[in-house]
């Protein structure tokens, strides 16, 4: 973990999760209890819950009862706003040469839709591959790693990508996809109530607890003071 006090942002790369980050609640799981048809969803989410599955197979089962087409999930979309500080976030970042990276366990399309509405450009998005089909959702998994199968899209290895040497890695994150990730990370952002605070704290594990994108705003802001 990464102790000394940061001159600036001029070194960093930083790294955000969307949902419960980003956003100000999770928009995958409320798109699947929204635009489930039968409560099927609710086993497989249990299951990964209580660590029997992972969040590939445990995405891929609850799909399977979702029923929504591309015109209806993007009208519902329209509506998602993102943590107001996240713009201004952007715009200190950009200041200095940079702009940010997301990893989700999410869908590359919703969060790019969602980004768009919010007039937010710029950022890179790497996450899982969503295709529509007749009123059903079609996943698909280009970043997942057999070797590590908690997660559908593991962070991990596109966050090592991006790891230059002499670099500061920040991750800022809630659940528990941001644990391998984090793990990895120079600094770490941890929110109020989320599983990967819970995970550091009990594995004694240096992060920063945060509530909302506002806490990171000033703490970047406070930078080069």
């Amino acid at each position: 973990m990464y102790n000394a006090k940061l001159a600036s942002l001029a070194n960093c790369v930083v790294f955000f999760d969307f949902d419960n980050t980003i956003t100000p609640f999770d928009v995958l799981d409320d798109i699947i209890k929204r635009f489930a048809v039968d409560d099927n969803w609710v086993v497989f989410e249990r299951d990964w819950k209580q660590g029997r599955i992972g969040s590939r197979q445990c995405l891929e089962g609850q799909l399977k009862s979702v029923r929504v087409t591309q015109s209806g999930l993007l009208k519902y979309l329209s509506g998602i706003k993102v943590d107001p500080k996240f713009h201004k976030i952007i715009d200190l970042m950009r200041k200095e040469g940079l702009r940010p990276i997301i990893l989700s366990d999410s869908f590359t399309w919703v969060i790019v839709n969602i980004l768009a509405k919010n007039g937010i450009k710029g950022a890179e998005v790497y996450a899982n591959g969503l295709k529509f089909k007749q009123g059903q959702l079609i996943p698909s998994f280009p970043y997942y790693n057999p070797a590590c199968p908690r997660c559908a899209h593991c962070k991990k290895k596109n966050l090592k990508k991006k790891n230059i040497r002499g670099e500061v890695i920040m991750y800022i994150g809630d659940g528990l996809s941001d644990i391998c990730p984090a793990e990895c990370s120079d600094m770490v952002f941890a929110k109020s109530g989320g599983r990967l605070l819970s995970y550091f704290r009990k594995n004694q594990k240096l992060c920063v607890a945060y509530n909302n994108l506002e806490d990171i705003y000033n703490y970047f802001r406070g930078l080069d003071r």
